[in-house]
């Protein structure tokens, strides 16, 4: 019994240790340490939020989500049938 509330208080004295070594302040770089180097092609340097937003690229805005309804598909001019060859080059 004294030995299951001594590890409860061992417990939960650890818990309350951990978590007050969690840091909410701005990151800065340490001494000696440049700021984020400005990239070869950019105008100017990025800052540490604009380099934490995902680009388009990254993360499109685009839907791609499976059709509700069934609907007619366009015409696809690249939808073209294979050549004589059937795509295989001559080895």
């Amino acid at each position: 019994m004294i030995r299951a509330a001594f590890a409860s208080a061992a417990c939960c004295a650890l818990l309350a240790a951990l978590a007050g070594c969690g840091s909410v302040t701005q990151l800065r770089p340490k001494e000696g340490m440049s700021e984020v180097p400005q990239a070869a092609n950019a105008q100017k340097r990025e800052t540490p939020g604009q380099l934490m937003q995902p680009s388009t690229q990254a993360q499109p805005s685009r839907q791609a989500d499976l059709l509700t309804k069934s609907v007619e598909r366009q015409d696809d001019p690249f939808d073209l049938p294979p050549g004589p060859e059937n795509g295989k080059t001559g080895n």
